[in-house]
């Protein structure tokens, strides 16, 4: 999966909690956004993958 495809599914994840929970912002979404590149920086730290190599491992979940 490319980054393109990522953030195609990352804004259809956010477009589904928007229409289940009316109250969610932008900002709670981009908020969650950076805590997930947050924990991409961290396990790219600890397991010395790429950002690439753990989008595709994650993606293969």
């Amino acid at each position: 999966m490319n980054k393109d495809q990522l953030e195609g599914k990352w804004k259809q994840i956010k477009g589904n909690f928007k229409q289940k929970y009316g109250k969610v912002t932008d900002d709670d979404t981009t908020y969650a956004e950076g805590k997930f590149d947050e924990m991409l920086g961290r396990l790219q730290e600890r397991t010395g993958k790429t950002k690439e190599e753990l989008q595709e491992e994650i993606s293969n979940w």
